[in-house]
């Protein structure tokens, strides 16, 4: 009888250790922080006709608090819709941001930003093309508290990639260089820790994000997505950084073709 009373209160235990790690958050968000995600989304549409709903979930899942996204569809014959426009609404009626990289398919193609604060400007940088496969842009919008820019860099030519990167830092660094509000550009950036662009834009950036693979999202193999801040005055303090794998509501090896990328910060 002894043992029988033993035996189920180790099942017991079991149950609620078992209960504990389902519940437990696979990437808990550090309390008062703003968690900034990268996502190269892939139009929603890599391996599913739309993942719009899918990646809505797990982005709330994960309690993301701005979105930078990458290769978006704009009202253009693949896609009827503004695909951003859907995202924010599908995260809770976000305001967001497309911007324009160039005209495709009767409409347009480019990268957005969607949060739920209020937007107070908004501009679209557009990037030179030289050498590379196609126009890029670079969206951005400015709220309250910071400034959060998304770009999706030439994956073709490296001098195209330098150059936009350039483009960007130049543009950026000419209006928020003296700010004391926080800027933060994310973004596909095509290139590896150990480019030239990427130690270009180190001059005047500071790397946030972690140094893991974000693509592909199969078989991660390559670390091209990354989430930087400008050396101004504005000061923060970083808390943690991943590139998650570990939904509950979505399966992230079909929702893109990339791994989002996360950084958690305070503001000072």
């Amino acid at each position: 009888m002894k043992r029988t009373a033993l035996i189920l209160t180790g099942l017991a235990c079991l149950a609620l250790l078992a209960a504990g790690c389902k519940n437990k958050e696979a990437y808990p968000k550090p309390k008062g922080t703003l968690r900034i995600v990268q996502y190269n989304v892939g139009a929603f549409s890599k391996e599913i006709d739309n993942s719009i709903p899918m990646i809505a979930d797990m982005m709330k899942e994960i309690h993301a608090d701005a979105l930078s996204l990458n290769e978006l569809d704009s009202c253009n014959t693949r896609h009827l819709n503004n695909q951003t426009a859907d995202l924010a609404e599908a995260m809770g009626g976000w305001n967001f941001r497309f911007g324009r990289a160039m005209p495709y398919r009767d409409g347009a193609y480019g990268v957005g930003v969607a949060v739920p604060d209020e937007i107070l400007d908004q501009f679209t940088i557009a990037l030179p093309k030289d050498s590379g496969s196609e126009p890029r842009a670079c969206c951005v919008v400015e709220t309250p508290r910071y400034v959060l820019a998304s770009t999706h860099l030439d994956h073709r030519s490296k001098e195209a990639n330098l150059l936009q990167a350039r483009t960007i830092t130049e543009t950026l660094k000419a209006r928020y260089g003296d700010s004391d509000k926080p800027v933060f550009l994310a973004g596909d950036m095509n290139v590896h820790p150990d480019s030239k662009t990427i130690a270009d834009f180190t001059k005047d950036w500071t790397i946030l994000s972690v140094p893991k693979p974000s693509y592909s999202a199969k078989e991660p193999h390559g670390c091209i997505d990354f989430i930087l801040k400008l050396n101004n005055k504005a000061v923060i303090k970083l808390y943690s950084s991943d590139v998650p794998v570990e939904f509950k509501s979505g399966d992230v090896t079909v929702a893109s073709d990339h791994l989002p990328v996360y950084v958690d910060v305070k503001i000072k």
